[in-house]
């Protein structure tokens, strides 16, 4: 048998409750005895007296008389919702109460518009070849002054207001997920081009060409000379995510929030030079020794290897 997991009491324990009342025992005594009320009491006695022992069983909480909505009301809120008509709206127009109208739309899966959109399919792709798409995209982070409530829990204590901000700029290769990372003090044209020469020239050691660059659609990228030179010199292609469709360039922003969560907020740095010096520590272990799922549990490194044709 189920029982409540707050319950005083079991139908066993009722039982006896009420027979200790009926033989003589005053009903205070039975219930300070047992740790419920007197009214509590006085209920399974009178439920005993109508029903005997089955009058003392658990009973469900749902009502014993239930007024269902007529078919064709549903029928009719979901016309109107779907004609994306707020729940005050349609409750004007059927003449019935905001709240039921409510509860028929959740029911319905319909309480959020968003759901009335429909889903667009999610696209996986993954380029062939090295270098033949670079991902590019910038996250900000607050500069370092000391341990922080993202580590302590605690925000008393510790004022870092008026700090700053630097920037966590990263490169992705498409095809072996290699990432090439820097934090600079600022994301704008100027840094997002020097980043992208760099980014360019680091994977050029490594035997790989840009060939096409992908960001978000930033002033930084789409209005500055500079980043469109650096693109000139790296004869690289620009390519920039449709509006709002950020996952796009989604292995760009995964790359982010693992680095957020394996490097940048995985343990209390006293500044942000700390955590900037740790950078080429946790970036060499991706890159070279983190297994990837998107690549068959490969580190990227290994993953760029077997795609030049370098396999040893």
């Amino acid at each position: 048998m189920n029982v409540h997991k707050n319950a005083r009491t079991t139908p066993r324990s009722r039982e006896v409750m009420v027979r200790r009342v009926l033989a003589g025992e005053k009903v205070a005594l039975v219930a300070a005895g047992f740790g419920v009320s007197e009214r509590t009491v006085y209920k399974w006695l009178a439920r005993w007296r109508r029903e005997g022992a089955a009058g003392l069983a658990d009973r469900s909480s749902q009502p014993r008389r239930q007024r269902r909505l007529a078919a064709e009301r549903v029928a009719a809120v979901e016309r109107l919702r779907r004609q994306r008509m707020t729940s005050p709206a349609i409750a004007r127009a059927l003449a019935m109460p905001v709240s039921t109208v409510g509860l028929v739309l959740r029911r319905l899966g319909l309480h959020r518009l968003k759901a009335l959109d429909p889903v667009a399919p999610v696209i996986r792709y993954q380029r062939q070849r090295p270098g033949e798409l670079i991902h590019i995209d910038t996250k900000k982070l607050g500069r370092i002054d000391g341990i922080g409530h993202r580590i302590t829990g605690n925000r008393r204590g510790h004022r870092a207001r008026g700090v700053g901000w630097e920037h966590l700029h990263v490169a992705i290769d498409d095809a072996s997920r290699l990432a090439y990372t820097e934090i600079l003090p600022a994301d704008t044209g100027e840094a997002c081009a020097g980043f992208l020469a760099r980014a360019g020239a680091w994977f050029a050691r490594l035997g790989v060409r840009v060939e096409r660059v992908m960001t978000d659609n930033a002033f930084a990228y789409t209005n500055s000379r500079a980043f469109r030179a650096t693109l000139t010199d790296l004869g690289a292609r620009h390519l920039t995510t449709r509006p709002y469709r950020p996952r796009t360039n989604g292995k760009a922003e995964r790359f982010i929030q693992t680095a957020l969560r394996e490097w940048l907020y995985a343990k209390a740095y006293a500044s942000s030079v700390h955590r900037s010096a740790d950078m080429p520590r946790w970036l060499h272990w991706y890159n070279h020794h983190r297994p990837h799922a998107g690549i068959n549990a490969t580190a990227p490194a290994a993953r760029l290897n077997n795609l030049l044709g370098n396999d040893s």
